[in-house]
């Protein structure tokens, strides 16, 4: 007989949203966690990560007051302030939460690390429990690259990052992804010497490039250097990264921003005869396990077929509304489906992308599409705050269906949603160009760029013409 009828392990941002959806339907559930509640994303991810983003956004709003006619002083940098603000966000999301919480809804929240002896059973804390459904919610940490000198050396991570008691003084940071940027850039505003060391051609290397140009002037212009094509080629204590090419360059901290993998280790997956690869436990688009039909997985450890993982806080709440569908009301037809996800890199501006990038789109066999572009410098509200980087870019089919949109503008992230709609709902671009929005936003530039796509046939001399005889008649 079953302990319980789900145990979910990991207590981040998906194990937290299926335990709840769980429990509220009225199943016996363990949550089990071997770490703090919240996961990644509250604890050294998410919340810490934007928490010090906005104070290096104050900063550097201080200093550029004097472009509206303010004048301030330049700003002091409180390292202590700082860190108490970022510790203070996390300690006001923290009881949502909590195990207090979800003890209080039902959940029984076990501590301790958890894996497999069975197909149907795991152990935790020397205690073994039978599971009906088991979800795994393990998550994802950083990547560490095998790189010669890494080891013996002091770095940081996300997960230390956010401990530094004072502020470094030049930042090394390996990776030009989103974790490596938004660092980059809110301790670069908070007076930090920063250099980004990113192997490949481009940083944000997934992102529309035109786009990625403006991005990469804005964190110039904030004082990061950026070295695109940097291959590292060892570390030495210093810390100092050593390039292919010779070159050396030293700072005081070094943090690793290579990616994230997925947390397998320590699960025992094979005494529950569970397939796992390098990228995550292998699922069907029902997020169910390809081998044990008694597991599923959620969150960034899910590896589904045809999709691959995604490691995104969003993508956790998507995941808890599959396994509902397909977990528990068994409803038919339930697939996981990622064209209209939204992903955003959070400097400012920020760079958000909803859907399919142009490069995707015609990789995905989209062969005839329209581009259609408006930037922000034609923008109102831009204007009115002396904002120029930055613009909106539409990806389309030749009839007008939105298969992806790219933002870089401020709060670029807070759009997201009216083009996640569209693309969702497989909506034409004419439902864009006719929303009525408020004036002035920098939500227009994305209704700009959609009108722009009807322009020509309305522009057309044979809608002249006909504009001609209507006018005419009496």
């Amino acid at each position: 007989m079953a302990d319980v009828d789900v145990a979910v392990i990991g207590a981040g941002a998906a194990g937290l949203s299926v335990a709840a959806i769980c429990a509220g339907l009225g199943l016996k559930v363990a949550l089990i966690e071997r770490g703090r509640l919240g996961g990644d994303c509250l604890n050294a991810g998410c919340v810490p990560s934007k928490a010090l983003l906005a104070a290096g956004a104050a900063a550097a709003a201080a200093r550029r007051a004097g472009r509206f006619g303010v004048r301030l002083p330049p700003p002091e940098i409180d390292w202590a302030g700082v860190r108490a603000h970022v510790a203070g966000a996390i300690a006001r999301i923290a009881p949502n939460d909590s195990a207090q919480r979800y003890r209080g809804m039902g959940v029984e929240v076990i501590e301790g690390h958890a894996y497999f002896i069975a197909p149907d059973a795991l152990e935790v804390a020397g205690r073994r429990i039978i599971f009906r459904r088991a979800v795994i919610a393990a998550g994802a940490g950083p990547a560490i690259p095998a790189l010669p000198g890494l080891d013996a050396i002091p770095y940081l991570t996300n997960e230390t990052l956010f401990d530094l008691p004072a502020a470094p003084g030049h930042l090394l940071i390996l990776g030009g992804g989103p974790i490596g940027l938004e660092m980059a850039q809110a301790h670069a505003r908070l007076g930090c010497q920063v250099t980004v060391l990113e192997a490949s051609a481009s940083i944000a290397g997934r992102e529309e490039p035109e786009l990625v140009d403006g991005l990469r002037a804005a964190l110039q212009a904030d004082g990061v250097v950026i070295r695109e094509g940097a291959e590292v080629a060892r570390v030495e204590p210093g810390p100092v990264a050593v390039l292919a090419d010779g070159s050396r360059i030293a700072g005081t901290h070094l943090l690793v921003a290579a990616g994230r993998v997925p947390r397998l280790g320590g699960l025992d997956l094979a005494a529950a005869g569970i397939t796992a690869g390098p990228r995550g436990i292998v699922t069907d688009r029902r997020l169910r396990s390809v081998s044990n039909k008694r597991v599923w997985a959620v969150g960034d450890i899910a590896d589904p077929e045809g999709l691959g993982p995604r490691a995104f806080t969003h993508v956790a709440g998507q995941h808890a509304g599959i396994l509902v569908r397909s977990m528990l009301l068994r409803l038919p037809f339930t697939r996981l489906d990622y064209a209209a996800l939204p992903r955003v890199t959070y400097t400012d501006p920020e760079l958000a992308q909803i859907g399919l990038t142009e490069a995707e789109a015609r990789a995905a066999g989209h062969r005839a599409l329209r581009i259609h572009r408006w930037p922000l410098a034609e923008n109102d509200r831009a204007a009115a705050e002396g904002l120029e980087a930055g613009g909106v870019k539409l990806v389309l089919t030749p009839k007008g269906r939105l298969l992806g949109a790219t933002v870089l503008a401020p709060h670029a992230g807070e759009m997201a949603g009216m083009y996640g709609l569209l693309i969702g709902r497989r909506l034409p671009a004419s439902a864009l160009a006719g929303l009525v929005l408020p004036y002035p936003t920098l939500a227009e530039a994305g209704k700009r760029a959609a009108g722009d796509f009807y322009a020509p046939k309305l522009l057309s001399p044979m809608v002249k013409r006909a504009v001609r005889l209507l006018m005419d008649i009496a």
